[in-house]
């Protein structure tokens, strides 16, 4: 419920937030730090090279002598000229030989699995070799006797070939990895995109809806790429690079590729820690490599995703200070200078931290152009709908539009999700076609909190302690002028945590909230709290989400809005991430922060004030939607709105569109025969050109009580 109010308050935070960073975007003074980055990158590469066979030689050189010393004291081992003498008397010495500082010997018997050579020094014994002549072995041969000739060329030839022969064949297997693997250190400082060639990418801008300027801006790209001589005639370049900034799952890295199949020329794809190693420079060598490969195949496309991740600012305040993604970017900055544009060479870059980018990356003659890729609106959240649906078999009672409607908020990917996640309802219920019924609980599953927790068992008392704080919600929304329609009312508990919640969505889409209807959203939320105290006299921490979000609203009403008597138009805080949580940080001063937290408990304390009174004077209706509630577990909001009417003494109104099918468990059991819309009548009522005008920038009003 609590859950997805954030959604709702925030509509007013982009007027004009997203150019705030252009005027930074002149500045052309950090070309200074590129010099020399391009010369002697023939020396660096040899230099790594000859650097990498010295550590392999030294390695080898080590275990070649470690296993020698190894292999000799296995086959040959010192004695004593007494332990020789010893073994004479025994019979037990086999041959003798000689040379000029030692004397070999071996065994008859020897013990040992294997022939061991044993050795002794020279002792001055003139009956020594007399001795030898006299002497048998055990077997009653005679002993033999030999002396080596001492030749200390062919020693020293075997020792160096000893030596070289290995080392030489490690250099030319080493020489031929380094081939295979790209160069650097063991190919660490080779590029690692992916490349598609031609239309391999699979994407067209068929593919993408929702973002008709984004589209717009590329295709100019895409046709520069297809007919150059057009704008040369007159005397118009390539830009060498555009920026994609947007929220997460808007459809960044699917708009690069559609730019490439498009195209049909090569695209490269990485991200931008693809570039981070830990080795210094091995990013810098990347960059170099990835324009090089570049090159060799233009006219083609450079995508780096996530170019934050290098692209970071060098200032202090942004974490700068690391030299391996310092000199990642001085790189990338020289390689952008460098190269022509002529050739046909287009650099593609996706972030939602524009606002940490490095200012000399941002400047025009780098990224010429920023394309902003935000939600959706009603008519891009329907085509993106209508594109990720048209492969799914629905039946009648599907509307795209009302589901288009309530969804407002979401960004592309939640769309494509929440269709995928009907259609496996669909078939988990046995049915071969998607129904509206099946896209209500994927829009709950996606965009509210979960499934739902049928097991979950909860006392009578929380029951109606839940009963009672939804119903608080509906109840104070209905009474009040600037609010939204109820869509459902339900107290079964959701995996997400929430016991219970509170659904509205909109009747049409608005780009601005006035403060009545934010104080109304405000009023709404403190609604379930006053229903608790008014009926228990107790308060429970079920509400925890409800105050988090009137808060939220209350302060960016003070500190952004300039919606506070007391501050009036002044403002007192930013947002420091637009694209990821809209986080708002306070410029102001200590004691102007106190007073802006009383300013907040103000609007809240009266907020919650008028909810109790608007409660406190429809008990009646109160205790008897709340008893409804708690037996049916789950009501609609024309359920709702019924009773409500009914006990006011109000007329009914005509039913307009809802999200929430009226009887969803007759529409599950009707699974016989339905009749299928064509795929082009999928998208019923498309009355999307009167709501576009009054965008909202948040749709979804759901109001959760959460579990302690």
């Amino acid at each position: 419920m609590d859950n997805q109010a954030p959604n709702n308050y925030n509509s007013g935070n982009y007027n004009g937030g997203n150019n705030y960073n252009n005027g930074n975007n002149g500045n052309n003074g950090n070309n200074g730090n590129n010099g020399g980055n391009n010369g002697g990158k023939k020396d660096n590469h040899n230099g790594q090279m000859i650097l990498g066979f010295i550590m392999v030689t030294l390695v080898a050189l080590f275990f070649l002598s470690f296993f020698a010393n190894r292999f000799s004291q296995m086959s040959s081992k010192e004695t004593t000229y007494s332990e020789f003498l010893k073994q004479l008397e025994k019979n037990n010495v086999k041959t003798v030989e000689f040379s000029n500082y030692e004397m070999d010997y071996t065994l008859v018997n020897d013990k040992k699995p294997y022939e061991v050579t044993y050795y002794t020094g020279i002792v001055n014994d003139p009956d020594l070799v007399t001795t030898l002549k006299k002497a048998k072995t055990s077997e009653g041969k005679a002993i033999e006797i030999s002396a080596s000739v001492p030749d200390n060329t062919s020693a020293w030839l075997v020792n160096i070939l000893s030596f070289v022969i290995p080392l030489v064949l490690i250099w030319i297997l080493f020489g031929f990895l380094m081939r295979r693997m790209g160069g650097g250190a063991m190919g660490v400082g080779k590029s690692t995109a992916k490349v598609y060639v031609e239309k391999t990418t699979g994407v067209t801008f068929k593919d993408v809806a929702g973002q008709d300027e984004a589209k717009e801006s590329l295709q100019e790209v895409v046709d520069f790429l297809h007919n150059p001589k057009k704008y040369s005639d007159i005397g118009a370049k390539l830009p060498k690079g555009a920026l994609l900034v947007g929220p997460p799952g808007t459809g960044k890295t699917l708009l690069a590729k559609a730019v490439a199949g498009e195209a049909n020329v090569p695209f490269f794809s990485l991200a931008g820690s693809d570039f981070v190693e830990m080795f210094v420079g091995v990013g810098a060598s990347r960059v170099r490599d990835l324009f090089k490969e570049a090159q060799k195949m233009a006219p083609c496309i450079i995508f780096i995703d996530e170019i934050d991740a290098i692209g970071k600012s060098r200032d202090s305040r942004y974490g700068g200070g690391n030299d391996e993604r310092e000199q990642t970017l001085n790189q990338l900055l020289a390689e952008m200078d460098g190269f022509d544009a002529s050739k046909g060479i287009l650099i593609l870059a996706a972030t939602n931290r524009p606002e940490v980018l490095d200012k000399a990356l941002l400047r025009p003659g780098r990224f010429d152009r920023r394309i902003i890729v935000d939600k959706p609106d009603l008519k891009g959240r329907l085509e993106t709908l209508k594109v990720h649906s048209k492969d799914v078999h629905m039946d009648e009672t599907v509307d795209l539009n009302a589901l288009a409607l309530a969804t407002a908020g979401l960004v592309g990917s939640d769309l494509a999700n929440m269709i995928n996640e009907a259609a496996i309802n669909a078939v988990k219920n046995g049915r071969k076609f998607v129904n509206q019924s099946d896209l209500f609980e994927a829009f709950e599953l996606v965009a509210v909190g979960g499934k739902e927790k049928k097991d979950r068992v909860m006392s009578d008392k929380e029951r109606k302690i839940v009963s009672y704080h939804e119903v608080g919600h509906a109840l104070v929304s209905a009474l009040q002028k600037n609010t939204e329609p109820v869509q459902k009312i339900t107290i079964v508990p959701r995996t997400m945590g929430a016991l219970g919640y509170t659904l509205q969505t909109p009747e049409e889409e608005k780009y601005l909230e006035t403060k009545d209807e934010l104080l109304a959203k405000i009023t709404t939320f403190m609604a379930g709290r006053a229903a608790e105290v008014l009926v228990f006299h107790s308060a429970t921490s079920g509400a925890a989400n409800d105050i988090e979000n009137a808060t939220k609203i209350a302060r960016a009403m003070v500190t952004m809005y300039g919606m506070s008597d007391k501050f009036g138009m002044m403002c007192l805080a930013t947002v420091e991430n637009q694209y990821l949580d809209g986080r708002a940080g306070l410029i102001c001063g200590e004691d102007t922060a106190g007073q802006i937290d009383k300013e907040v408990l103000s609007i809240i304390n009266n907020s919650y004030n008028e909810a109790m009174q608007m409660l406190t004077e429809n008990r009646e209706i109160l205790d008897h939607i709340s008893e409804y509630l708690y037996e049916k577990e789950t009501i609609t909001g024309k359920e709702f709105m019924k009773i409500f009417r009914e006990m006011k003494g109000l007329p009914q109104q005509e039913d307009k569109e809802a999200l929430m099918p009226d009887d969803p468990e007759d529409e599950k059991k009707d699974s016989g025969k339905p009749e299928v819309l064509p795929k082009e009548n999928n998208d019923t009522k498309d009355d999307t050109s009167e709501a576009e005008d009054n965008q909202a920038k948040a749709a979804i009003v759901s109001d959760d009580m959460f579990e302690e």
